[in-house]
């Protein structure tokens, strides 16, 4: 996928505009504070991807983010969806509620030796021991947001309303037979209560160009649905296949057929839609051929109605080649995360506020991304505005540089203070245009 290298046409005719003298103050001491801040955020990155947490298992993350937002005075919840934090500021002047994000999960990823500060974590996951890293840049995340509610903690006096400060577990998805995520975030009141947001904002580290913003209006990310293929074959010698019926064969046969999917009975011209088989296990020993394998990957869609069609699709693929050979399969499918959709009329309020923090040459329009976030449950709840935030070393392309999930993924710090302009910028300008639906 390439991205398209366009200025981003956005905020240049906002209806509602923020009065000169404020805007240009509240700005002013977010400059000052991120710069006063960076150390800290950099100091606290480090610690971070030294010591990463798989998800819902985030307790070391979490507690080094609650002291933190104590530490400022802010109201303090913890324990949110198993080990969330929430933090409230409450600003000297009266105002809407605007809310942040960031997500502290890891991966069972091993990292490679090379940095100081390299993850030597193990863990299990799934039942199988395995590294732990920071290879999406949550590390980041969290650092960015812990440095922005820092700075506008030190500004809340003159703050026009109330930041409430979201730090989830389990973005990546929870354990298998847990529930966890923005979901469960949602679910357990975080857009509710008496310091109910009326917007969410939200960044990511992403593989571009460090320091710049990148955003689209409506689909930005793909709808990600989690699949599970069980194949029933018959165990027996591997000299003699034919006196058993081969799953592994099968599993094969299907991991083939599901690519005729998209590549021969969807319109992919209406929108994207990518199936992945990222695991497949089966048997012991080189010459049994097993009873069962068990498989598991991935579908992105953009289309909801696409997106149904091809569930039913990959369960009659799926049954039927097993069929014909013999066997059986077992299909689950588990949605992860819807599309996530940012707002159009936000996104033009708040296009001032992205180039400001980042300049006004550094924000740029994408094509659809198919990676998937759970930051489109708080999405489908209220306005929100979700950016990446490039992060390569000077002169890497996006094709040149590892991606998200790759033990190689690089964070160039020098682009974090980017990101606690981008979330302090967009707190203050909604708080200060006052954007929440009139009811």
């Amino acid at each position: 996928m390439k991205l398209q290298r366009v200025l981003l046409s956005i905020g240049l005719s906002s209806v509602i505009s923020i009065p000169a003298g404020a805007a240009d103050d509240l700005r002013t001491q977010i400059e000052t504070g991120a710069t006063g801040v960076e150390p800290k955020v950099l100091a606290w990155r480090r610690d971070i991807h030294a010591h990463p947490e798989l998800g819902n298992r985030e307790t070391r993350t979490a507690a080094l983010v609650a002291k933190h937002l104590k530490a400022l005075g802010l109201e303090v919840t913890t324990g949110v969806a198993h080990t969330g934090v929430v933090g409230v500021l409450r600003g000297g002047k009266p105002g809407p509620v605007v809310a942040l994000r960031a997500d502290m999960d890891a991966l069972p990823v091993t990292e490679p030796e090379g940095l100081a500060f390299a993850s030597k974590a193990r863990a299990t996951f799934n039942d199988q021991e395995t590294g732990v890293m920071h290879a999406c840049g949550h590390d980041a995340h969290v650092a960015i947001l812990m440095g922005t509610a820092e700075v506008l903690a030190g500004m809340r006096a003159d703050l026009p309303g109330t930041v409430k400060f979201l730090f989830q577990p389990a973005e990546e998805g929870a354990p298998r037979g847990e529930e966890g995520g923005a979901e469960l975030m949602v679910q357990e009141g975080v857009l509710d209560g008496e310091v109910k947001p009326g917007a969410i904002f939200g960044l990511h580290v992403w593989p571009e160009q460090p320091g710049h913003i990148y955003v689209r209006p409506e689909g930005m990310m793909a709808a990600s649905d989690r699949l599970r293929i069980i194949v029933h074959g018959r165990q027996t010698h591997g000299s003699q296949p034919w006196r058993g019926v081969d799953p592994i064969t099968v599993a094969g046969q299907i991991t083939t057929a599901l690519q005729t999917i998209v590549s021969r009975q969807v319109d992919i011209t209406l929108a994207p839609v990518v199936i992945s088989i990222g695991s497949i296990h089966g048997g012991i020993r080189h010459n049994i051929i097993p009873d069962d394998v068990t498989m598991e990957g991935t579908l992105r869609t953009f289309d909801v109605a696409m997106q149904h069609d091809i569930w039913r699709r990959i369960k009659t693929t799926v049954e039927h080649v097993a069929l014909s050979a013999g066997a059986t399969a077992e299909l689950e499918i588990d949605p992860h995360a819807p599309v996530v959709r940012n707002d159009p009329a936000l996104l033009e309020h708040m296009g001032p506020a992205l180039k400001w923090a980042a300049g006004d040459d550094a924000v740029h329009s994408l094509a659809p991304v198919t990676g998937g976030e759970d930051f489109a449950f708080y999405a489908n709840r209220i306005p929100a505005v979700f950016v990446f935030l490039g992060i390569n070393k000077p002169g890497v392309t996006r094709e040149q540089a590892a991606p998200n999930h790759s033990p190689l993924f690089f964070v160039n710090e020098d682009a974090l203070i980017t990101g606690v302009r981008t979330l302090g910028g967009l707190a203050v300008d909604y708080l200060s245009q006052d954007l929440t639906p009139a009811h």
